[in-house]
């Protein structure tokens, strides 16, 4: 999720909005979604995404979720400094009809080549690295070990990592070597909060995440 400074309660539901069937001669289901989601006027603290063809509604993070991302965008920062890739948020990601808004993830420096043609975000292979930090519920759970896993396998990123606070007493996942005809991925290595986890491959090669950023053990 991507987090703004206020908070949002725990109860505060996720909305998926679900394919329907299509009426026949009508418009194709997933045109459909998209020019739905194009359209979609949000409050404030909310955003939308399309991931595996449904359109998902979800809150902003509470403060503990903004602080991973600024402490991890902070660090990654630096840790990029004058090269040729740099740590973004806050922007769609978009691939076939799906649209995803990151909490962090790692692109070329100047990546103008890599923005769609309608200028609502950069298209998937602009992406280098996916950064994700799970917020509380089965349903956010849910999106960004399942769903969204399984999306940025489809589209090949090459490295996905995910911040988890609820995972036993924290863990972080790094997911690299996609397969997108299987939706999953070659290699998968879960590093628990208070080891250090070390980013394999790719511009960010080398990076660690450790307790500096995600705090220690859980519990």
């Amino acid at each position: 999720m991507t987090a703004l400074a206020h908070e949002r309660p725990d109860t505060m539901p996720e909305t998926r909005i679900e394919p329907v069937s299509r009426p026949e001669n009508g418009p194709d289901l997933d045109e459909v979604v998209w020019q739905a989601w194009k359209a979609m006027e949000l409050p404030e603290g909310y955003r939308a995404e399309i991931i595996e063809g449904a359109i998902e509604v979800s809150p902003t993070g509470r403060y503990s979720h903004s602080q991973i991302i600024f402490l991890l965008k902070e660090a990654l920062g630096e840790f990029l400094r004058g090269g040729d890739f740099a740590a973004r948020h806050d922007t769609n990601i978009i691939h076939g009809g799906s649209a995803w808004i990151p909490d962090l993830f790692v692109v070329a420096r100047d990546p103008e080549r890599y923005v769609t043609d309608d200028g609502l975000g950069l298209t998937a292979a602009a992406v280098r690295v996916i950064f994700e930090v799970v917020s509380p519920g089965k349903r956010n759970q849910d999106r960004d070990h399942i769903r969204k896993r399984r999306e940025y396998a489809r589209a090949g990123i090459p490295v996905y990592i995910l911040i988890d606070d609820y995972d036993d007493q924290g863990a972080v996942t790094l997911f690299s070597g996609p397969q997108p005809d299987k939706a999953d991925w070659a290699d998968i290595h879960r590093v628990p909060y208070g080891t250090d986890a070390t980013i394999p491959k790719g511009p960010a090669k080398g990076f660690v995440i450790g307790e500096a950023i995600t705090g220690p053990k859980r519990g």
